[in-house]
């Protein structure tokens, strides 16, 4: 039984989708980041972070991989050229999704406002805009690893879902095809009831 701190409202979505993707029980301490719930079994009240032999441990693609190694599935062996392939679209999405959204949320409600910069937000939606083009590029039939789907989805679909309600820049119609196939997973469904 693995314990998952944090709300589907951010980050920790990733992690509850990956978990009822691989059928496994697990309890949600939900909160905010920085919250009291949070705090309770995590110092630093950073979510996600996943509970596992009573070691706190945060970080939602690390959980994910760690997740999905440890049950052998949404993901390929380690040291295989299946596995390069899907890590490197963890690392694309990382770099030119996450990391974007993440400094566009930094400088609109996370940092207090005399340490915002609003002018640097036209820059990540162009960024992000063209990154859209190069993701599209990416798919390989359903999934971006071809017929399977794996972490390096669900990471995508998040970063795409959380991307509409920050404004940025549209998808295509294919990417939004993509996504519409993957938020049809009964997992993705359960992941976002109240628990």
């Amino acid at each position: 039984m693995y314990t998952v701190l944090g709300s589907t409202k951010n980050r920790t979505l990733r992690v509850i989708w990956t978990l009822e993707e691989l059928g496994l029980p697990y309890d949600q301490v939900k909160g905010d980041p920085g919250s009291a719930e949070a705090k309770a079994h995590n110092p630093s009240g950073k979510v996600p972070a996943l509970v596992v032999d009573g070691e706190v441990l945060p970080d939602s693609v690390a959980i994910m991989s760690f997740l999905s190694d440890r049950h052998n599935a949404l993901t390929f062996p380690a040291g295989s050229v299946e596995r390069l392939r899907m890590d490197g679209h963890i690392h694309f999405l990382l770099e030119e999704f996450d990391s974007l959204l993440w400094v566009s949320a930094k400088n609109s409600f996370v940092n207090p406002p005399e340490h915002r910069a609003a002018e640097v937000k036209p820059v990540l939606k162009w960024e992000f805009e063209r990154s859209l083009k190069r993701l599209e590029a990416r798919l390989q039939g359903a999934f971006l690893m071809g017929e399977q789907f794996t972490i390096a989805d669900i990471l995508a679909v998040h970063c795409l879902n959380w991307a509409y309600t920050a404004k940025f820049p549209d998808a295509s119609p294919v990417l939004k095809d993509y996504a519409k196939r993957c938020r049809a997973r009964p997992a993705y469904v359960r992941a976002l009831a109240e628990r």
